[in-house]
């Protein structure tokens, strides 16, 4: 006889279930309980809000731990930040400066400006005179590149409350040209979900004359694949939806953002082709040669932006990290902040649920991309919704935490191809998620196997049997990517070889087997964890293996309360007898 999990297939199974945990659960006196359910500071990234945030929410500065969070997180995320000022390797920093802001249950733990909005004289790199550079400020306005896309998003939905779009209705019963080359059955919908078959990019400041002729140009574009059969993230979704938007409110897409959105949020430093008056604050972006634009500073990095003059469904939007604060505290609210109202709550719910299904690894909401680990890093979740930007911009809004990031680098400056971001973006979220706690729920520890890539932890626990089955049972706290994995396993011959353990996890009315392995998103909950031991008496070891691959965390793996006893009573008693474990790379945590 091997090993047996516990099976629950029905309603009196669950019962049994009920007795067994009860019996070994009595091993161990819960001296931990859940954190109460009231305000931030005693919630921890294991104790998930549901719904909105309270409409009356407002940002306002408060210290780290104020919101729950760990001040020593925060503080090494500017750590790291900063560090990606410098040359990385051989190669160059990641950016020349960088305006992070986050926000807990409408705190502002942190709003920091480092290095420089202006540091550059052409596209070889060459170095401003100390003098001429231009310092990075809180309030600094960034060319947010494709996060427009999401203000262009916001007022189609405002279009669809207001009955003038139907985003089931195709694209061409609103402009009709945009039937040419077999797209009339492309519907709204398709084109905010990224699921309309159209071709990602097209040149638009060549060949075509003027705006009227280069919007003409996206409407007749041919399709690349049939709507709903390709997940193909595209400009031209948006700039047809810009224009689909300006035709039917017969106002121009820079108008309806201004009055449906950053006026009504006071966003004041948020639009497009900012004025002169404010150049002085605008972040400098790339060295351009084609088109022969020069440095450009105060009007949109993205040249099909900028032939269409600025204002364009993709890009063209300039903002602060204060302001994009507050559009990411009014979703959270449900739509609405500071008393005025940009949504309703069912349209931000829709704007939130992932249409994408059938696209793996492509979720999507109406606008709002989902649970993308590459910038969304251990914030990721289902319902972590967020955007980036080319120009090294980035928000993530995570609704479980009721927490958002902003980070807004000028990382295109003096050129394109001198870094990528993405490590600052994921470092941003990381260390948020990082500085919330993770609860042990028995005892003022849990062992936590730690967040490193392309690594193993193991944590051992030698035991030896006696006669009869004996049963294991243990809390496990799972939040990790799915090719984060990990194993409970057996082994018989001093650990020569290995078995996997099955085993049965309950958490919040849900109970499941699982066949030794476990990893991805389990809800941010802890789970209890059940298992049977069968077999000879003798010596054993039990192990708890998590293995990461090379890139990407998730908030990681907590086991708590390991209890093990057979009919004559108790084996093992993991929180009085801690010493027994043998760790590799797990340490016991208190957060």
């Amino acid at each position: 006889m091997g090993v047996r999990a516990w099976r629950v297939p029905g309603r009196r199974a669950v019962g049994r279930l009920a007795v067994a945990a009860l019996a070994v659960a009595t091993l161990v006196p819960a001296s931990g309980a859940p954190a109460a359910a009231g305000g931030s500071a005693s919630r921890g990234f294991d104790e998930p809000y549901a719904g909105f945030a309270p409409p009356s929410t407002v940002l306002t500065s408060a210290a780290p731990e104020e919101a729950g969070l760990d001040t020593g997180e925060i503080d090494a995320m500017l750590s790291d930040l900063r560090g990606y000022l410098q040359p990385q390797g051989a190669a160059r920093p990641l950016y020349p400066g960088a305006v992070v802001l986050a926000a807990r249950d409408g705190k502002v733990v942190v709003h920091e400006a480092m290095g420089h909005a202006l540091r550059y004289a052409d596209a070889a790199g060459t170095e401003l005179p100390a003098d001429q550079r231009v310092p990075m400020a809180s309030d600094t306005i960034f060319d947010l590149a494709s996060i427009s896309k999401l203000f262009t998003s916001l007022v189609v939905m405002q279009q669809v409350e207001r009955g003038r779009i139907d985003l089931d209705a195709t694209v061409a019963s609103y402009l009709p040209a945009f039937a040419a080359n077999g797209k009339e059955s492309i519907r709204v919908r398709d084109l905010l979900t990224h699921t309309s078959g159209l071709p990602s990019w097209m040149r638009l400041w060549r060949p075509y004359p003027d705006r009227a002729a280069r919007i003409q140009a996206v409407l007749e574009v041919v399709p690349k694949a049939s709507p709903g059969t390709l997940y193909e993230y595209s400009d031209l979704n948006l700039i047809t939806l810009g224009a689909l938007v300006e035709e039917v409110s017969g106002k121009s897409l820079d108008v309806l953002v201004r009055e449906g959105v950053t006026e009504p949020l006071g966003m004041v430093d948020t639009g497009y082709n900012p004025p002169a008056s404010k150049l002085d604050r605008i972040a400098a972006t790339e060295y351009q040669t084609d088109p022969p634009r020069g440095m450009v500073r105060g009007s949109v990095h993205d040249e099909n932006a900028w032939s269409l003059g600025g204002v364009a469904g993709h890009a063209g939007v300039f903002s602060t990290a204060a302001d994009l604060a507050r559009l990411a505290q009014a979703m959270l609210n449900g739509g609405t902040y500071a008393g005025k109202r940009i949504l309703r709550t069912e349209s931000v719910k829709m704007m939130l649920t992932d249409y994408n299904t059938g696209f793996p690894g492509h979720a999507h909401g109406l606008g709002f991309e989902l649970d993308q680990r590459f910038y969304m890093g251990a914030l990721a979740s289902p319902s972590t919704a967020g955007h980036t930007g080319f120009t090294g911009t980035s928000l993530v809004i995570d609704p479980l935490s009721r927490t958002f990031a902003v980070l807004l680098t000028n990382r295109v400056h003096p050129r394109r191809e001198w870094s990528g971001v993405n490590p600052a973006r994921r470092a941003v979220a990381g260390r948020i998620a990082q500085a919330l706690a993770v609860t042990p729920r028995r005892g003022a520890t849990a062992w936590y196997a730690g967040a490193r890539d392309n690594a193993t932890a193991t944590l051992t626990l030698p035991v030896r049997l006696r006669a009869g089955l004996t049963r294991l049972g243990f809390e496990l706290f799972v939040d990790t990517e799915e090719s984060d994995i990990l194993t409970l396993e057996l082994s018989r011959d001093g650990g020569a070889t290995w078995s996997p353990m099955p085993y049965v996890v309950s958490s919040r009315g849900r109970i499941s087997d699982v066949d030794g392995t476990i990893s991805g998103f389990a809800g941010r909950h802890w789970q209890q964890a059940y298992a049977e031991i069968g077999g000879p008496p003798g010596e054993v070891q039990i192990r708890w293996r998590y293995v990461t691959d090379p890139l990407y965390q998730g908030r990681g793996v907590y086991v708590d309360g390991v209890r093990l006893g057979d009919a004559e009573g108790t084996l093992v008693n993991g929180e009085r007898e801690s010493g027994r474990f043998l760790a590799d790379g797990w340490s016991e945590a208190a957060r």
